[in-house]
């Protein structure tokens, strides 16, 4: 909080990967995903100053790394509709551990960023119900909504998979 780049490089190296992980998961694009966590690394080097509780530093940059995704999500939205083009996907099936991450992945794109994000910050970041309200800036019951709204779809979508339903005739 006194400017001590090291200090704060060590902190933020040790953030980085999951941030880049939460963000590949809210934004299910890596390019997007790296741009967010760097953006929130930088957003977060200009604003310590104004961290008011040192202990809750873990909450503020999930914080900031929300907000970073949802402007790279405007930003990725809206150069879409300009250029008229769509993201690219790779499917991988070498391996049934792949071939479930991916139905997971497909499922996710189903999601709004809303529900997606709290999603995230549930089950991969491992956040608390309050943690999430504050991260997002939500009441804790928005925060319970969207996951009970998110998980629903995500099961829905999971459960309705083509790819699925194709695997599983073939190997009965």
């Amino acid at each position: 909080m006194r400017g001590d780049r090291e200090a704060f490089g060590i902190l933020g190296a040790r953030a980085l990967p999951r941030m880049m992980g939460a963000a590949a998961l809210i934004l299910r694009d890596a390019d997007a995903a790296d741009d967010a966590a760097q953006e929130a690394l930088v957003r977060a080097w200009r604003d310590l100053p104004g961290l008011r509780e040192p202990d809750r530093f873990d909450g503020w940059l999930h914080r900031i790394l929300v907000r970073a995704c949802g402007d790279q999500f405007r930003d990725r939205a809206r150069q879409r509709r300009t250029a008229g083009s769509v993201p690219e996907r790779s499917v991988s099936d070498a391996a049934q551990r792949i071939v479930d991450r991916d139905e997971m992945t497909r499922a996710l794109d189903l999601l709004s960023v809303e529900h997606r994000t709290a999603i995230v910050l549930r089950y991969y970041l491992g956040l608390s119900h309050p943690e999430i309200a504050e991260a997002i800036g939500k009441p804790i019951g928005t925060v319970k909504s969207r996951l009970n709204r998110g998980m629903a779809q995500l099961e829905t979508a999971l459960v309705q998979d083509p790819r699925r339903r194709v695997a599983g005739e073939e190997s009965a």
